[in-house]
């Protein structure tokens, strides 16, 4: 169990390996101007490495969620980690309905909004520590989404460092009490 609490991190970091290599398959990309997913999408090369990514990492978020369930010590803990499982699906689904498909912006939405509310709830059910990380993280989250940001790419690597930062914050100090 000590291991699986860094199969949250591990997911962040297999994500962005799998960016770093889509990227290098694509020039033309731009944190500036672009959105993550046009990596996956029908005018990239390689589409396939972005999408396959989304999927493995998905499955390390699902460890990690697991990993809060299963080590769990109220109702909103279990909770939290069950919405962060729901959202590990739709990482997944980002990865199938990829970007030019209609449930694409649906799936990717969902996805953010998902765990952000799993790390609000698991926050709640736990240490002063993790409660007022989470908080912050999840107001971040909000602030975020409300700035207007020169693309839609720097957005999510935002949102995506608030999300790594919490499974960060649940492995350094998931064990107190």
């Amino acid at each position: 169990m000590k291991r699986m609490v860094w199969t949250g991190f591990a997911g962040g970091l297999t994500y962005w390996l799998f960016v770093a290599w889509s990227i290098s398959r694509n020039s033309w990309f731009s944190f500036w101007r672009n959105a993550l997913s046009d990596l996956g999408g029908p005018n990239a090369n390689s589409p396939w490495i972005y999408n396959v990514g989304l999927m493995v990492s998905s499955v390390f978020i699902i460890g990690f969620a697991i990993y809060l369930i299963l080590t769990s010590e109220n109702k909103l803990q279990t909770i939290g980690g069950a919405y962060i499982s729901v959202s590990a699906i739709f990482l997944a689904l980002i990865g199938v309905f990829h970007e030019g498909t209609k449930p694409h912006v649906f799936v990717s939405t969902y996805f953010f909004f998902q765990f952000f509310l799993g790390v609000l709830i698991y926050g709640l059910g736990s240490g002063n520590t993790v409660k007022g990380g989470s908080l912050l993280l999840f107001v971040l989250a909000i602030v975020g989404a409300l700035v207007r940001w020169p693309s839609t790419a720097l957005l999510e690597t935002y949102e995506i460092i608030l999300l790594m930062t919490f499974t960060l914050l649940v492995a350094l100090r998931g064990d107190e009490k």
